[in-house]
């Protein structure tokens, strides 16, 4: 049964959101918590669909997860472990479930881990995961669409990075905890998430330093050293981006909580380079406004810290109504380009170059169906629909469903006029809130408490 948005747009977005944990970090942490022979609690947690194929490759390891919908907690607890296979029916959905290839490797010394999938937004090799763990001693093969890795033991290394790949220094990270000797991470990843991780293996007992840094140096532990903890992830920065974006877009005002400013300066720096109203209520509360057109601007996506590449779509979206032509320079994805085919359908002028595109302002958008090709393309739509004038219609809710809890219900507080359906029910724009379904449906029958 595919599910629907029915956005009606024209309503500038005032009131007051919180921001849930950060899908980018939680996601590893959950994986990092299988290094521990023991029970550990991760606070902060979303009800997002990749949180559950997550927990689904931790729960058919063998771990026991336990998750809290009041709380947004779960208990994971990896005293025994069952299994070294990760499936390719679950890591073949979420690139991010590649993770667990480290953890297994530190934990037990051998991984079956299936090639990732995820967002088709271009390529994301894994040659760098690879390298870097042969490095440390791993014998690897890759057959029939899996990687399976080997060692007797894991020895600390020097490894240089090609380029700051996240999934790479995360992988990396996990690897060396137990390993003997040091490991020194060169031209590592930088994001806040790669902070956010390091800190949690510290919890737990690891010895790493130089996180946010491009040099990150992992002391070998031995397993004893490491026990249960307790944690709370950090704030999504992508999500409070997000919602930063619609209220600027639909000209609203709003008090946007639970965010650390400092881990979107570039972008909101920019922001403010178009016309928006940026101020710092209290160290994790921001007020977003906007009251006139916005202004073009050009920007690069680079690593952290960088203009995100995850908000870029969202980013030409607010292009697409300002004052003047903006260009956008893609530079990590070859196809994150995807959103520009429904923009024009909603009467953006965006002329597309390879990784280049070139967006020339227009007076408004106009309402038409659409669909999402990925997570932040699919959230760049909703906030075109809200942008828009007339009735917008999202198709392929599953992408957005990965990444953003509760969208629509957030943006419904706000005052935005959006709702999810069904074609078995309709729901006209003055009825009730239909409810999120996608996201109820988690596997009960293997995480006790469900989602």
């Amino acid at each position: 049964m595919a599910e629907k948005f029915k956005i009606q747009g024209g309503e500038a977005l005032k009131g007051e959101v919180s921001i849930g944990g950060a899908k980018n970090s939680v996601l590893k942490l959950l994986a990092a918590a299988v290094l521990v022979k023991g029970a550990t609690k991760i606070y902060n947690v979303p009800r997002l669909t990749d949180v559950e194929i997550m927990l689904s490759v931790i729960s058919e390891l063998g771990a026991k997860c336990v998750y809290n919908k009041e709380e947004k907690s779960v208990i994971i607890d990896s005293t025994d472990l069952s299994s070294i296979t990760a499936r390719y029916e679950l890591v073949s959905k979420m690139r991010a479930s590649f993770i667990i290839l480290g953890a297994l490797m530190s934990r037990c010394k051998e991984a079956i881990v299936a090639l990732p999938g995820g967002c088709a937004i271009g390529e994301r090799r894994v040659d760098f995961h690879i390298r870097g763990l042969e490095a440390l001693g791993a014998k690897i093969k890759i057959e029939n669409g899996y990687v399976h890795a080997k060692a007797n033991k894991l020895v600390g290394a020097d490894i240089y990075l090609d380029i700051p790949s996240v999934g790479a220094t995360e992988n990396l990270m996990l690897a060396a905890v137990l390993a003997e000797g040091s490991t020194r991470i060169q031209n590592a990843a930088q994001e806040p998430e790669i902070i956010d991780l390091a800190n949690f293996l510290n919890t737990i007992g690891a010895d790493i330093s130089g996180a946010g840094t491009s040099e990150i140096i992992i002391n070998g532990v031995s397993p004893d050293k490491l026990h249960s903890a307790e944690y709370t992830t950090i704030p999504d920065r992508i999500e409070a981006g997000t919602f930063m974006a619609a209220v600027v877009a639909t000209k609203g005002k709003a008090i946007i909580k639970n965010v650390y400013p400092a881990h979107l300066t570039f972008f909101n720096d920019k922001l403010i380079k178009m016309g928006a109203s940026i101020k710092l209520v209290e160290p994790t509360t921001i007020e977003v406004s906007c009251k006139n057109r916005l202004n073009s601007i050009n920007f690069v996506t680079q690593p952290y810290p960088g203009f995100p590449t995850d908000l870029q779509a969202i980013a030409m979206t607010l292009l697409t109504t300002s004052n003047g032509v903006g260009i956008i320079t893609e530079s990590l994805y070859e196809n994150r380009f995807m959103q520009v085919p429904d923009l024009r359908r909603m009467g953006a002028d965006i002329h597309q170059d390879r990784n280049h595109a070139i967006i020339k302002g227009v007076k408004q958008l106009t309402g038409a169906t659409v669909a999402a090709s990925d997570l932040r393309a699919g959230a760049a739509l909703v906030i075109a629909g809200l942008m828009a004038n007339g009735e917008t219609i999202v198709e392929k809710l599953h992408h957005i469903d990965r990444g953003y809890e509760d969208f629509e219900l957030k943006l419904k507080k706000l005052g935005g006029k959006i709702y999810r359906y069904d074609d078995f029910n309709t729901q006209t724009m003055g009825g009730n809130v239909v409810k999120s379904t996608a996201q109820d449906s988690a596997i009960s029958h293997i995480i006790k408490g469900g989602f």
